[in-house]
């Protein structure tokens, strides 16, 4: 474990507001990307992520080290904010094309920007076909970079859960991107 974020996250305990907002800068862009791929609106996404950092202020003062990383910890408090924010609307919402497209680079022409756009929009339609557990790994493992065994402290499953959500899920992926490119 990084010595750096345990003292901070000692030092946010006793109330060390600068130690806390140290652990926002760190986490943020990690906890944002993945409440993002979740509910696919940035204005949501940006205050669903500012939620989930009350709460985490609002319980660092309990967070106990139990070998379970600090990140964990965030993204366990960052998907039960997302499930509250499901569970008060009745509609799923779709990532609009035009917010998920990496925006262009200078060098990039606009041939190369459809591309990619259309192969984002494939991505983002495919991962939304998998199972809710094979879309945590896939958002936790490549949009957030997270490690196998912070998403099994993530998600309360083994690593080996994890690996094996991770094989499936990637497995399917290739079969429902296959099979988009056989249509097109």
């Amino acid at each position: 474990m990084d010595q750096g974020i345990r003292d901070l996250v000692d030092r946010a305990r006793k109330h060390d507001s600068e130690a806390f907002g140290k652990l926002y800068d760190m986490f943020f862009n990690r906890i944002y990307s993945y409440v993002y791929y979740k509910v696919g609106d940035t204005t949501e996404a940006e205050d669903l992520t500012e939620q989930v950092f009350v709460k985490a202020l609002e319980a660092i003062d309990k967070f106990e080290w139990k070998g379970v990383p600090f990140s964990s910890w965030l993204f366990r408090i960052a998907s039960n904010v997302v499930i509250d924010y499901y569970r008060t609307r009745s509609r799923v919402t779709m990532v609009p094309v035009e917010d998920f497209a990496v925006e262009l680079g200078e060098t990039e022409s606009s041939e190369e920007a459809a591309i990619k756009k259309l192969s984002q929009e494939k991505l983002y339609i495919a991962i939304s076909r998998l199972t809710e557990e094979q879309q945590q790994v896939i958002i936790l493992k490549f949009l957030t970079n997270l490690s196998n065994a912070e998403i099994a402290n993530t998600l309360g499953k083994t690593a080996g859960a994890v690996k094996a959500l991770q094989h499936r899920a990637l497995r399917t992926l290739h079969k429902i991107l296959k099979g988009a490119g056989d249509e097109g």
